[in-house]
């Protein structure tokens, strides 16, 4: 083993610096110096979560994404964060007999996986592949006609789960990550989204959005700093359930947003948001780990509220995190092509592509690259960590659990992190992991 100091271009989370760590300081001080704050804080709170925060970020959503109609506080339910909810979503809404599938874009979030194996899913994950403007709504729609005419018997069995006014359960669940797909950054198009819902309805799908990167945008420009107020890129897939062709279908819709504040806080706070209808808002609040223990999160909730309500949170948003993620962006980009590129790796299949979104906006976390055959995703990394000491994601785990129905392996494919090793570490990454990659290609010769 190589006494070279580790650099980590895998983890998928913020570094140290990015973190507020003196103004929650400052805002748990607040909070607990006031007992008409820290009473509620302090208690199991109401199953849809601490009212003046959901209050605050339904008026904080509704300005950044402005939809047709401001959004109301009886979509909103406050959540443990994307993962947590994930997981109440599945066990509120699906049924291992009534629900069929669970389609997943690929290449895809791999730490989901377990989640919907834990649901009683297991082996029924199935791929849908992603182009440049994201889910191939053709593919999806061909295996979801597919899989009516071959699962007329499972409407037979009776669900394990007990109908009650709260639930609805759906025959599919389509999960994806439209903004900044993790891992690949793919942004779905608006008629592609438009295209989804509609889908959605056709085949009574219940679409579960993971929407954690859509603060997490800059343009191009090395030079511009973001400036004004922020804005999202594109209508979520909620939003456009709520007025595409006349508004959603049952009080239920089809759409469900999860939202978290791990990207522009802290993983650690561990708490997050769900928008749906009410009656789906609702739903996911009456899940029995929450009915029981009460709200996730509830004292942390009264921290992230004093962040909305002077402002702090935006304007931390737009003055420290983008313009620190998009300098650390660059930083990697500049060195995978020059350290990289030259020994044949590129973005995704296109070898003469040196942008993935060469026109316009770029955020997520992460590069996803392709490398040169023969080399496979797990060779590179045996051998970097061996002798380089760097660490990156293999691509492989972005590919469905062995026992499912994927697209690809993704076994020649990388991702590279630039959010949580120090910047001036980004560099070095690169060229020690070059290093690496030029003399296993040197061998193969």
């Amino acid at each position: 083993m190589t006494s070279k100091t580790q650099i980590d271009l895998r983890s998928g989370f913020p570094a140290p610096g990015l973190l507020p760590a003196n103004r929650l300081n400052d805002a748990a001080n607040s909070v607990l110096t006031n007992q008409l704050i820290w009473t509620p804080g302090m208690v199991y709170g109401a199953d849809e979560g601490y009212l003046p925060l959901r209050e605050n970020v339904a008026k904080w959503l509704t300005e950044f994404y402005a939809p047709s109609e401001p959004i109301g506080v009886n979509r909103i339910t406050i959540t443990g964060g994307a993962s947590q909810n994930l997981a109440c979503i599945l066990q509120v809404f699906t049924d291992p007999v009534a629900t069929r599938n669970i389609w997943v874009v690929e290449p895809a979030y791999y730490l989901a996986f377990r989640v919907f194996e834990d649901a009683g899913f297991y082996g029924r994950l199935r791929g849908v592949p992603e182009d440049e403007e994201g889910i191939d709504i053709s593919y999806l729609e061909d295996a979801l006609e597919e899989s009516v005419k071959s699962g007329t018997i499972i409407e037979k069995i009776q669900p394990f789960k007990p109908p009650v006014p709260y639930r609805k359960l759906y025959k599919h669940v389509i999960y994806c990550v439209p903004t900044f797909s993790n891992p690949s950054g793919t942004i779905m198009s608006l008629s592609r989204r438009e295209a989804l819902v509609r889908l959605a309805r056709k085949y009574d799908a219940l679409i579960i959005s993971d929407d954690v990167y859509d603060f997490v945008h800059w343009t191009p420009s090395i030079m511009e700093e973001p400036k004004g107020d922020l804005k999202a890129l594109l209508p979520r897939l909620v939003d456009i359930d709520r007025t595409l062709d006349g508004g959603p279908i049952g009080d239920f819709g089809n759409t469900v947003s999860n939202g978290s504040f791990s990207k522009i806080i802290s993983p650690g706070c561990r708490v997050g948001w769900a928008e749906g209808t009410p009656k789906m808002a609702y739903g996911i609040s009456q899940v029995g780990s929450t009915r029981s223990g009460g709200a996730p999160s509830q004292l942390m909730s009264t921290f992230v509220n004093e962040l909305l309500i002077d402002g702090s949170l935006n304007e931390r948003i737009r003055t420290h995190l983008l313009p620190e993620y998009k300098r650390r962006h660059s930083v990697l980009l500049s060195a995978v092509k020059e350290y990289l590129f030259p020994l044949g790796i590129s973005f995704h299949a296109d070898p003469t592509t040196t942008n993935p979104n060469p026109q316009g906006p770029i955020g997520g976390f992460f590069l996803w690259l392709r490398l040169p055959s023969p080399l496979t995703a797990t060779e590179v990394e045996d051998i970097s960590l061996r002798d380089a000491n760097v660490i990156f994601g293999n691509g492989g785990l972005a590919a469905l659990p062995e026992g499912n129905k994927g697209i690809e392996s993704y076994d020649d494919r990388i991702r590279l992190c630039f959010a949580w090793s120090d910047e001036d570490l980004l560099a070095e990454g690169v060229m020690r992991l070059g290093d690496v990659i030029r003399k296993l290609l040197d061998e193969r010769k």
